[in-house]
């Protein structure tokens, strides 16, 4: 156990803005929107509630209470978290998860971030100007990102600068601790993410209908309509569960273990309850106020309900950094608006960058012995070396099977361990009452009973669907190009290995506790 001194959040709001900032990521402006408009519009809204009530809202809080527990007694990772439910060898291991699967999204989700940086920049000096087609933006990002060549500006190598840029900043904030850096960020990266939001979604609701005479119903009216109408004949297509299922785990982010180690620093007495639900509600009103009333909608009003349709179809990168700058070119002053859009992505990116590095980034401070600043320079350091593959690989699948394994299947195996532990073995009234500790509002006894029947069951359904439905095909990989399937294969021993690593280095430090004891 280390013996060195924890932080503390220094603020009430600045822990819930972090949580938020944690929380609100690209999936709440690119994912959202996208998810909804594929699986019936407002009837989307049906599972999704009932999922956030049913996972996201109790998760939040048995992630929040085993966190502020394992802080208590010394522990910012969920390996210590665990074996401190159960005292028993396997528990650490299984807590190995609730490091690697934030190191493993941060990966990546870097990468991703930083293309808004990169886009924000280009749109502010209007580069995209001529760039009339998805086709053409298309050609622009795939030149941006090293998968294809043109005479466009935006090469692999200002991919490199914006990347590194990112990777600085995540750096520099992590090395100034919890007070000064994560909580700083958050107090000025979420008023202002909200405020540049606000700005965007008035701007598009004043577009009204851009071409009234030949296209008199393309419009942003019809274009919410489009997203929010419901079709309830879609609510017995378990896909559609499934989907809002997996929102919830996406936009929440439960089931990573960063909520876990953020609620490490709270003391021991706070209140949890009132600040796990004032974090899912301002996380879910950005989600489903501003982040349904920016994409979808302007869409519809250029393209017509069927071109949105097949946009959504073709997914998030495509709506965010196709579709949108196109649209941008034909709004006046558009150049400011794309690079607003594409700021405010990054702006949502960078809190989440930092709430899924802290994990590994508390790991390797406290079990190592390490400062704040080496311990961040080593982690930005890992991070840009595990890139490379990713970069290297990007249009060969490289990128989609980590986001599969560690950004959806897992969370949801990580999530129902959890449960399984702090419900079932650390037993339900203990669990209950550590939650309910310090409470600020009353929780509803019902939750409970969500908590001790509804949630594992509705976890272990997710699971059994996904075995039922998906499995084989996944794991034989019978959906994938010829020319993918090394690639993938690539991608699974880059995962495993990195794993096993992980899971040494977390033996390692178990192994010399024993010893010391």
């Amino acid at each position: 156990m280390s013996k060195r001194i924890r932080e503390h959040w220094a603020t009430k709001l600045g822990l819930v803005l972090a949580l938020t900032g944690n929380a609100v990521g690209l999936g709440n402006f690119l994912r959202f929107p996208v998810q909804a408009a594929e699986n019936g519009g407002g009837s989307f809204l049906v599972p999704y509630f009932l999922s956030l009530l049913l996972i996201g809202l109790p998760l939040m809080w048995v992630e929040l209470a085993i966190g502020r527990r394992g802080g208590r007694f010394g522990y910012g990772t969920t390996d210590g978290m665990y074996h401190h439910l159960w005292n028993h060898p396997a528990a650490k291991y299984f807590g190995v998860l609730g490091i690697f699967l934030p190191l493993m999204i941060v990966v990546y989700y870097t990468y991703i971030v930083s293309w808004c940086l990169g886009f924000s920049f280009y749109s502010l000096m209007n580069d995209f100007a001529g760039l009339t087609t998805r086709e053409e933006m298309g050609t622009f990002l795939s030149t941006y990102n090293g998968t294809a060549q043109s005479d466009l500006n935006g090469g692999l190598l200002s991919s490199f600068f914006f990347l590194l840029i990112t990777l600085l900043i995540n750096v520099y904030v992590l090395s100034k601790g919890i007070v000064g850096g994560i909580e700083a960020l958050a107090k000025i990266a979420m008023p202002l993410l909200l405020f540049l939001a606000l700005l965007l979604t008035l701007r598009i609701f004043f577009l009204g209908t851009p071409d009234p005479v030949n296209h008199p119903d393309w419009s942003i009216i019809n274009g919410l309509g489009f997203l929010w109408n419901p079709d309830f004949s879609q609510l017995s297509h378990s896909s559609i569960w499934l989907a809002a299922a997996g929102q919830v785990f996406f936009t929440t982010s439960v089931g990573m273990g960063c909520i876990c180690t953020y609620a490490s620093y709270i003391r021991e007495k706070d209140d949890i309850a009132l600040t796990g639900l004032a974090a899912v509600t301002s996380n879910t009103a950005v989600e489903v106020i501003l982040g349904a009333s920016i994409a979808i909608p302007i869409a519809v009003a250029f393209f017509g309900i069927d071109g949105a349709s097949e946009i959504a179809k073709s997914g998030a990168f495509d709506l965010g950094f196709l579709t949108l700058p196109v649209i941008f070119q034909n709004i006046t002053f558009g150049n400011y608006i794309g690079f607003i859009w594409f700021i405010l992505l990054f702006f949502a990116g960078i809190t989440s960058m930092v709430a899924l590095s802290q994990p590994v980034m508390a790991f390797i401070e406290e079990e190592y012995n390490l400062s704040k600043q080496k311990a961040a320079i080593f982690l930005g350091s890992f991070l840009f070396v595990a890139l490379l593959p990713v970069i290297a690989f990007l249009n060969h699948g490289f990128l989609d099977e980590i986001d599969y394994w560690v950004g959806t299947f897992g969370l949801v195996i990580c999530a129902f361990i959890e449960v399984i532990l702090f419900i079932f073995i650390f037993k339900p009234n203990n669990a209950w009452n550590e939650i309910t500790t310090g409470a600020a509002i009353p929780i509803p006894k019902v939750f409970f009973s969500i908590l001790r029947f509804v949630t594992p069951v509705f976890l272990g359904i997710i699971l059994i669907t996904w075995f039922w439905q998906n499995a084989l095909d996944v794991l034989t990989m019978k959906n994938a190009k010829a020319d993918d399937v090394p690639y993938l294969l690539g991608a699974r021993i880059y995962l495993l290995l990195l794993f096993c690593t992980l899971l040494g280095m977390v033996h390692f430090v178990w192994k010399k506790k024993g010893e010391k004891q």
